[in-house]
């Protein structure tokens, strides 16, 4: 029945900020804008696979979260350079001061967050491969390739 997540919408304060935000940083594809009300809409990705939708609201906004699907490689080799270059400041799940991608173990994914403009919580998230350590909770990504490795070796 459900075969996936087709779109998310959030808040913001200004929409044309907004706009060029999701689509001159992140790359998204500029899909639509309703001059009926303030919304624009954004393709995710391969065209029309998903969109975000950004409502601009006046006052104040409540705040999201939701993850991009990135490879492996971005996450852990460019990611942060690629958010630095573009001013924004990375960070992992447990917001201790480091900016390196951690691993969620019950899934198992490895994740890097960071905010747009509007403090809407956003995250570069991949799924790795293999069965998840739930008891693992979340750790450094170093911990669970030498954790793994270890296991592999004992089979």
């Amino acid at each position: 029945m459900i075969e996936g997540l087709y779109e998310t919408h959030i808040q913001v304060s200004n929409l044309e900020n907004a706009v060029r935000f999701y689509t001159e940083v992140l790359g998204l594809e500029f899909a639509h804008y309703d001059e009926t009300r303030p919304i624009a809409f954004l393709w995710i990705g391969e065209n029309k696979k998903a969109m975000l939708g950004l409502w601009e609201q006046s006052g104040s906004i409540h705040k999201r979260h939701f993850a991009f699907s990135c490879s492996k490689d971005f996450i852990l080799k460019d990611a942060n350079i690629f958010l630095e270059k573009n001013e924004l400041q990375s960070y992992n799940f447990l917001k201790n001061g480091s900016n390196e991608p951690m691993v969620f173990a019950w899934m198992p994914a490895i994740a890097l967050y960071f905010d747009d403009p509007d403090g809407n919580q956003l995250e570069f998230i991949h799924i790795l491969e293999g069965k998840g350590k739930p008891e693992l909770g979340v750790l450094s990504y170093e911990e669970w390739i030498k954790i793994n490795s270890t296991h592999q070796n004992e089979l």
